[in-house]
């Protein structure tokens, strides 16, 4: 197992892709302490990840806050003893449009949740990751890279390109202490919000959701699009040991629809 003995704190946990991460955690062998926005996602993760208990915990966080970041940090500590890896999912997505239309107070606030947040996140957990050693792990995304010609997400794009900047700063900073900082870009990732966009253009399309799937499907290398429990492996694989000699890098998991 990747992560035999090992805690694992994660951020955004509902009903995507945070909930994959904890549960790939809890699979491979470690404890993953779950943080989110609303108590309920997470009381309803945790359950269907560890129904006994004894491999999560959980506290409500806003990371936007950086006293319920240390909190959620201390949680971990405090029940399992300490930080392994830390896998950011938590961000603000939802927010659409460029630059045309912006509204650079929203703007300022996405930047301050997936930027700052992710930062304060971060920060939270160093004293228990400088003891050991551990892993950062950033969930970007494609975007950030490559803009899709479907969405206009510029918010939440440059917000994640910001981060891929400042995971070269910390890789640099927190290497002599063991901590290693990568970062997961996901594409068209399988799962409730891509479902979500599926059914809407079907609909207003007048078509079945299947070819609408197919459609994103075609620009991939291989036959379908990733999921999010693909995402969640790679995000446990940085978190592992067979990733300790990886620092500073961004690995896309995409089908192969970019390649770099």
């Amino acid at each position: 197992m990747l992560l035999q003995g090992k805690t694992v704190v994660v951020s955004g946990v509902g009903a995507g892709l945070g909930h994959q991460v904890a549960a790939a955690v809890v699979r491979e062998g470690g404890n993953a302490v779950l943080g989110a926005r609303t108590e309920a996602n997470l009381a309803k993760s945790a359950a269907e990840i560890d129904p006994d208990g004894t491999h999560t915990a959980h506290r409500t966080t806003d990371i936007s806050d950086e006293a319920q970041c240390e909190a959620l940090a201390a949680l971990a500590v405090e029940r399992f003893g300490g930080i392994d890896a830390v896998v950011h999912v938590a961000a603000w997505d939802s927010y659409f449009g460029g630059i045309q239309d912006a509204d650079f107070g929203t703007w300022s606030q996405v930047l301050d949740v997936n930027l700052l947040g992710t930062l304060r996140m971060t920060r939270a957990c160093l004293p228990s990751l400088k003891t050991n050693g551990g892993s950062v792990v950033i969930i970007g995304t494609q975007s950030a890279v490559a803009a899709p010609s479907e969405v206009r997400q510029a918010a939440y794009a440059a917000s994640k390109g910001a981060l891929t900047s400042a995971m070269y700063s910390m890789a640099r900073e927190l290497g002599p202490h063991r901590i290693r900082v990568n970062t997961v870009l996901p594409g068209w990732m399988w799962g409730p919000p891509v479902q979500a966009f599926v059914t809407f253009t079907a609909h207003s399309e007048g078509v079945p959701e299947a070819e609408v799937r197919a459609r994103l499907a075609r620009r991939m290398a291989l036959p379908d699009l990733a999921t999010d429990g693909d995402v969640a492996d790679a995000a446990v694989f940085f978190a592992s040991d067979r990733a300790r000699a990886i620092t500073g890098q961004s690995l896309l998991v995409n089908a192969g629809e970019l390649m770099r």
